[in-house]
Order: structure tokens, then C-alpha cells, then sequence
């Protein structure tokens, strides 16, 4: 038997004994997994997380993200749009206008941009927009809506670090924190990369007081992370402004609403 049949094997053997209630035979079926793809492309290191046999990582790994984003691109915008009822991109265009922040903005950075949808949403209050995608195949989706100046295959956090291309007028980073847990690096960077007065926009997503159980981010059962209010909103003061905070549904998920927040900020002036 090759690597790829034993590793199939065994992680179709961890999903058959999560769904039948047997989380520890799960564990140890994801732990041969993990062994023989390090990379993890099949993110059980969130599952494991998720079922509270494993520790919260710091973020979902780039391996799985692109693989599993690669696999849906063609038909993402029907699933996300359609069947999850997503709708954060037009939400973020519709608060703009009402806190009369429309810009024009000659650079916009859309973060984890997808097959482009909040991109599309923002087309005309942007110069100039730059998307940014773990996944090729949705980075080619994104590329049909001819909104995007320059489109790189590229992890978010380690594009504002190390790519040069900022400072940026806007930062969108739209369905990007829930596959992040730690974000100490990410709002450094963000704060780094974002002219003074320029705006950083995203979405997170929740879960109660409980379900967090006093952590700053967890992995929700749905294999997506969840952030404390106090953990974004500590690691934002030092460098933006919340000009605007709001309870929204995410998406839905098996027809419940999946709770977060989406937050404009404002990036505080440089001191002299």
C-alpha cells in the first residue's frame, strides 16, 4: 500500500469514528494522519482541536486552506453565496456609505480576496485593488471579474511582512480571522502596512463566553475560529481607531446562524 492509500485510509477511518461518537479512536486515526502529511492538508490539527483532542493552533495550515479552497473554487461563489448565505463583502460596501467612508481610495489590499467578491463589492471606491490568495485556483476565478490590478498567491500575514507592496489605504480582510487564531502578527502588520487615516476592515466570527471558556480564540466545532472581543480589541489600540462595530451573521451553517462581528477601523496617526 503507498503513503497516499495509507494516508486516505486513515483519515477516512478518523472521520467514520468523529461521526460515530468515538473522538478518541478519531484522535488516534488523525494522529497516523498528521505522521504521514506533516503539512497536514487535510487540517486535523483543527479537527483535533475542534473535538478537544488536540491543542488550538495558531492558525488553520496553508497546506489545507489552499488545498481546500482549490477543490471548491469553481463552484465557491454558488456555496458561499447561495447555499451559506454570505453576504460580509456588500455589507462592507453598505457601511462605508453610511459612515461616509467611500473613499475614493487609490489602494486597496483585499486580503484571503477568494474568487473576488469583495473586490467586486468595492470596485468603484478603489483606485487600485491587489488580491492575495493561498489558492490558485480561486486566484484564476478572481481574475474573471477584471477588478484587480495585481492578483499573488500568497498566505495573508506573510504578504503584508514581506512583500513591500504597502502602505495601503484600505486593508480588507473579509473571511480571513477564521482561519487564524493567534493575531498578534496579523494587526502588527496591518498597522505596519495601513497609511495613517487608512482603514482596515474584517470579519470574525463568535462564540459565548462558554464556549470560549475565557480563551482569546478557540477552534469552533465547525473547524473555523472564534475570537473574544477583548483579545481584538487589545491588540488593536495601540495603532486603530474601531470606528464602527457590528453584530452580524456570518453565513449559515446546516441552516443556523454562524454569529461575529464586522469592524472598521481607522489607522491612528503616526506620532511625531
Amino acid at each position: 500500500m503507498s503513503d497516499d492509500d495509507r494516508l486516505a485510509k486513515a483519515y477516512n477511518r478518523g472521520l467514520e469514528l468523529e461521526k460515530a461518537g468515538d473522538l478518541e479512536g478519531a484522535a488516534e486515526a488523525y494522529a497516523e494522519v498528521l505522521k504521514l502529511d506533516p503539512a497536514d492538508h487535510g487540517g486535523v490539527s483543527v479537527r483535533l482541536a475542534a473535538i478537544g483532542l488536540g491543542d488550538v493552533p495558531d492558525a488553520a495550515p496553508d497546506a489545507y486552506i489552499a488545498t481546500l479552497f482549490d477543490q471548491n473554487a469553481a463552484k465557491f461563489d454558488d456555496m458561499l453565496v447561495e447555499q451559506l448565505g454570505y453576504a460580509v463583502p456588500m455589507l462592507v460596501r453598505e457601511r462605508l456609505g453610511d459612515l461616509c467612508l467611500t473613499g475614493p481610495f487609490p489602494r486597496m489590499l483585499d486580503l484571503g480576496c477568494g474568487t473576488g467578491l469583495t473586490g467586486t463589492s468595492m470596485r468603484d471606491l478603489a483606485d487600485e485593488i491587489t488580491g492575495v490568495d493561498l489558492s490558485e485556483n480561486m486566484l484564476d476565478e478572481a481574475h474573471e471579474r477584471d477588478c484587480y490590478a495585481a492578483l499573488y498567491v500568497a498566505e495573508a500575514v506573510a504578504f503584508l511582512e514581506e512583500s513591500g507592496e504597502g502602505p495601503w489605504d484600505l486593508i480588507a480582510a473579509t473571511d480571513v480571522l477564521p482561519y487564524r487564531g493567534a493575531l498578534e502578527r496579523f494587526f502588527l502588520a496591518a498597522a505596519r502596512e495601513t497609511r495613517p487615516g487608512g482603514l482596515l476592515v474584517y470579519s470574525c466570527e463568535t462564540l459565548t463566553e462558554d464556549e470560549l471558556g475565557g480563551r482569546d480564540y478557540t477552534v469552533s466545532p465547525k473547524h473555523r475560529f472564534a475570537h473574544a472581543w477583548d483579545y481584538l480589541t487589545a491588540l488593536m489600540a495601540a495603532s486603530f481607531e474601531t470606528r464602527h462595530r457590528e453584530e452580524i451573521t456570518v453565513r449559515y451553517d446546516d441552516g443556523a446562524p454562524v454569529p461575529g462581528y464586522l469592524i472598521i477601523a481607522e489607522r491612528c496617526a503616526t506620532p511625531d
